[in-house]
């Protein structure tokens, strides 16, 4: 449940944002990502072998935009720091990725993955103060 005053609050309803990763000579590289809000963090998941997941082992630092489903900025920008999550921490955020997106989610993400044979990566992300 989103605070009052958390840098994520206005994320909270926003079904999609644009997700700004760094490639190693700094060209932004944004991606369309579902996210949740609980409290001063987002989350969001995405695979062991996709692009922005080789970039945030590099650099964590991305940018969060309001975007339509298909990437278009809504927004003003705001920056944070993400967090690889423990498979034990991420209990909670597959719960409420799959509430908040009950068909993509909740079935359609996990049985791709499981087909592809993905890894399902989940990361917080910490606003820059």
């Amino acid at each position: 449940m989103p605070l009052e005053g958390s840098p994520f609050a206005r994320f909270t309803d926003q079904k999609t944002v644009l997700l700004t990763t760094f490639r190693r000579d700094g060209t932004p590289v944004p991606t369309p990502v579902h996210i949740v809000v609980n409290g001063d963090h987002a989350y969001f998941r995405t695979y062991d072998r996709a692009g922005k997941t080789k970039r945030l082992r590099r650099n964590p630092l991305v940018e969060l935009t309001p975007s339509t489903f298909g990437g278009t900025p809504q927004g003003v920008s705001m920056r944070a720091q993400a967090r690889l999550l423990p498979d034990a921490e991420a209990r909670w955020v597959r719960g409420a990725l799959a509430g908040k997106y009950p068909f993509l989610q909740r079935r359609l993400v996990p049985l791709f993955h499981r087909l592809k044979k993905y890894k399902t990566l989940h990361y917080e992300l910490t606003a820059e103060r």
